[in-house]
């Protein structure tokens, strides 16, 4: 690892640097002027200037904080493991919320990552069914990406309805594999899932899995996303309509979504035309404590700047101990 700098020089430096100059060349031309007025010589006046040049530089060096050498350190990391599960059944297509509830969605998620820097995050599409879409991560870019191709063409075709088991369920797997659950872990809210959905749920299996929720102290934040007035499904072939010909009208429902989140001791938002409660969503996990989720060893250099001052008050003492009669009579 070469030498490397804190900082760049700047106004600063330029600053000391000129008065130091002005400031030498004014006493220079006084003692000059003092000099000839006495008849005498001044050359001693330089005998200290190439002393007073190497601590001046010395100390602007320091200021600069050179850096070079190799050096090991060890950074811990905290912060939250956070799934965030989406709902893409053929729902989240209607057009109460525009241009739809799924483009909403996308949107909001981009927020909420680049927001929770410091967290892991992870993402989990479902419907029927139940798929990892990208795992635990830190890289943001990742993340963003993932999410901006989200669309229902991603669950396989029959999987209309919705089922919160099964992302709940899959969830649960990945935090116990990655993560590695234990005892002593269950007093730290570190590990949260958010899901995203209109409420229309056609199952009630998740009651079994809130229950391993609770045990392992895994809090969902649950997001409601379209209205209570409803929207249309658009298809290729114009609005979906049920089995009588009739259009469908997809509205949100928020029982099982209000049961899920207060059951795990997390919470329920909302997401409408007219309310968007995502920023609150954003402060409250901000505000869960978060636990060590990895330790980094980077390489860095080490900033030697004391030796360079060390080294000019050294040479800065010297010069005040040493006398020299400038005007030598």
């Amino acid at each position: 690892m070469g030498l490397q700098w804190y900082q760049d020089i700047g106004i600063v430096e330029y600053i000391l640097i000129a008065t130091f100059l002005v400031a030498t060349t004014f006493y220079i031309l006084r003692i000059r002027r003092i000099a000839r007025a006495l008849n005498t010589h001044y050359r001693w006046v330089f005998f200290k200037l190439p002393l007073r040049i190497i601590y001046f530089a010395l100390l602007i060096i320091a200021l600069l904080g050179p850096s070079f050498g190799f050096g090991k350190k060890s950074i811990a990391v905290v912060g939250k493991d956070i799934f965030i599960a989406v709902d893409l059944s053929l729902s989240m297509k209607a057009t109460d919320i525009q241009p739809s509830r799924l483009e909403k969605i996308k949107y909001e998620l981009s927020n909420i990552i680049n927001t929770l820097k410091s967290d892991r995050i992870g993402l989990v599409i479902f419907s029927s069914s139940a798929f990892m879409h990208c795992p635990l991560t830190y890289d943001k870019g990742a993340l963003n990406l993932f999410t901006q191709i989200l669309n229902t063409n991603l669950m396989p075709i029959g999987n209309a309805g919705t089922d919160f088991y099964t992302p709940l369920e899959l969830v649960l797997k990945k935090y116990q594999e990655v993560n590695k659950l234990k005892r002593k872990q269950q007093n730290e809210y570190a590990k949260v899932v958010v899901l995203f959905s209109d409420g229309e749920e056609f199952g009630d299996r998740y009651t079994a899995i809130v229950n391993q929720y609770k045990q392992n102290n895994i809090r969902v934040f649950t997001v409601g996303v379209g209205s209570l007035q409803g929207g249309k499904i658009p298809t290729s072939l114009g609005f979906k309509k049920d089995k009588k010909g009739k259009v469908v009208l997809s509205k949100l429902s928020t029982t099982s979504l209000q049961t899920i989140a207060e059951q795990t001791n997390g919470r329920f938002f909302e997401v409408s035309e007219t309310k968007n409660e995502i920023p609150e969503l954003i402060n409250t996990i901000q505000e869960i404590k978060g636990q060590k989720l990895d330790v980094r060893n980077i390489d860095v250099s080490s900033n030697k700047y004391a030796y360079f001052a060390w080294a000019a008050l050294a040479l800065l003492f010297l010069d005040v101990l040493i006398t020299v009669k400038v005007i030598s009579l």
